[in-house]
């Protein structure tokens, strides 16, 4: 039985993210110094991995993240659908009050069943990102040779694809947490068709940088 294994993380911390600004799609930052520190962190605990290959979205945080694994020579991709749900006219703004709520009643509606509900006006709904997800992961799928892969992409589409691979309704995305440079690991069974998570928000790797 074809087995292939998924090393699943959220991109290192970026200013965007230190200081509360909505980023989604639309705001392409780079990684701020802890988000460096996260990615050395991550790639000093699993440099001993032999990966087949590396996918990314389409945005620089996510292949900075990797890109200590990408200067050993493994060949990478970068993929649209891996982006980050897009917050549209909600992104690069710093939250206030009565963001926060729109925030939270969004969350909450996702929450009831209403996954498709956009983030925001020209926003995309999570039922809109599972499409253009499904698009890029049997891709991935196809491709038996790779049998180990680094997969780097973002929190909220994180929580969206969790629930696509282990047949969850999309309403349960935010049962699964997660933390800036955090692992997620799956396994998915070719002849099953069926995936396994086996690490959740696993953040070991971080343990060895200094806490101020």
């Amino acid at each position: 039985m074809h087995t292939k294994t998924i090393y699943l993380i959220r991109h290192g911390e970026t200013e965007y993210n230190r200081i509360g600004v909505v980023q989604g799609s639309g705001i392409d930052s780079d990684l701020n110094e802890t988000g460096i520190a996260q990615a050395r962190a991550f790639f000093e605990a699993y440099q001993h991995i032999n990966f087949d290959k590396i996918y990314t979205s389409k945005l620089r945080r996510t292949v900075q993240s990797v890109q200590n694994f990408i200067d050993l020579g493994i060949p990478y991709e970068q993929h649209e659908g891996l982006n980050e749900i897009s917050w549209g006219e909600k992104e690069g703004k710093v939250p206030n009050y009565l963001e926060d709520k729109y925030y939270l009643e969004v969350i909450a509606n996702w929450g009831k069943g209403k996954t498709d509900v956009p983030a925001a006006p020209q926003g995309e709904s999570p039922e809109e990102v599972v499409v253009r997800q499904k698009v890029a992961f049997e891709k991935i799928l196809s491709r038996s040779e790779e049998k180990t892969i680094l997969v780097a992409m973002h929190g909220r589409a994180i929580r969206i694809l969790l629930t696509h691979l282990l047949d969850l309704p999309l309403s349960e995305m935010d049962t699964f947490e997660h933390t800036n440079l955090c692992l997620y690991r799956l396994s998915y069974h070719n002849q099953t068709q069926k995936f396994q998570l086996e690490v959740s928000n696993d953040v070991a790797h971080l343990s060895t940088l200094l806490v101020e």
